[in-house]
């Protein structure tokens, strides 16, 4: 006798099986691995940063350490007033994941709504979003995004919207695709017949099946989002000295790169080790979805 509200017979054991047969997906994979890994380190950088920081990164100055190189006190080193490199990348970490999330955010929310619109109204609407879809495709990403700063002006959230709107024209193409072929499948005039209005199929049937492409989209777009806020900021249109952040760090240690090159390193190598793992996590997530 089952009693009411118990599970059925056999879903325990057949979620264990899902369970088991995806963590032995994942350790098939040591490359997704490391990049969540990585992707864990840096969400824990920037949620916390001064519990994994060793030095204030504004206010702990040390005049004998000047440039010093890494060391056990400080790991990846001093910058030329004496501030540790480490706790200045971990701190800039909260600035530039919020930089390259709402870039990706604005991309992915505005992108998503021109491109389903458009293939589901057609007609004028498709043919204007999408003629602007390719002038701003003709533009490089890097260039259009300075543009949009000039406008908005100088600052890390000024930035990561010129990089969201640079960004904008991926997600309407893709969600436009996803769209023209799911409205191409029998069961939405299966809906439209049943009475169901034009909000309902969006939410209900074209937003579910489009958010799979969406969501790789996403994860391929953040470490691309991050890269460009980190190359403004390198421009000098992102943080202000002496905030940290990844890319203003990169271009306070040119100056010294001869002398001291830990100041760009390592810096930069976490900028590359970001974008990386979000190009892994990107793949694997288009993988499964095959």
């Amino acid at each position: 006798m089952v009693l009411p509200g118990a599970p059925a017979e056999g879903t325990v054991p057949a979620r264990a099986d899902g369970l088991k047969s995806r963590a032995a997906h994942l350790l098939a994979q040591p490359g997704l691995l490391l990049s969540l890994a990585v992707f864990a380190i840096v969400i824990a950088w920037a949620v916390a940063p001064g519990v994994f920081a060793t030095h204030d990164p504004v206010t702990d100055l040390d005049a004998n350490a000047r440039l010093a190189a890494p060391s056990a006190s400080h790991w990846f080193g001093t910058d030329l007033l004496g501030r540790d490199v480490y706790s200045r990348v971990v701190h800039g970490t909260r600035l530039s994941m919020l930089a390259g999330v709402i870039a990706v955010t604005l991309s992915l929310v505005v992108g998503s709504l021109l491109g389903m619109l458009s293939a589901y109204v057609g007609g004028w609407l498709d043919a204007v979003v999408m003629r602007t879809v390719d002038v701003m495709v003709a533009i490089p990403g890097l260039l259009l995004s300075m543009a949009a700063v000039s406008i908005l002006g100088f600052g890390v959230i000024n930035v990561a919207i010129a990089v969201g709107i640079a960004g904008i024209p991926a997600f309407a193409r893709i969600t436009r695709a996803e769209t023209l072929r799911i409205l191409s499948r029998g069961y939405f005039d299966a809906a439209r017949t049943s009475g169901t209005g034009h909000l309902g199929i969006l939410i209900k049937h074209v937003l579910p099946n489009a958010s799979g492409a969406v969501m790789v989209l996403a994860a391929l777009e953040l470490g691309g989002a991050v890269l460009s806020v980190a190359a403004l900021s390198f421009l000098g249109f992102g943080a202000v000295p002496p905030t940290p952040e990844w890319g203003s760090m990169v271009a306070e240690g040119r100056a010294h790169i001869a002398t001291a090159w830990w100041l760009t390193t390592f810096p930069g190598a976490v900028i590359a080790v970001t974008v990386l793992a979000s190009n892994r996590v990107s793949r694997g997530l288009r993988m499964r979805q095959r």
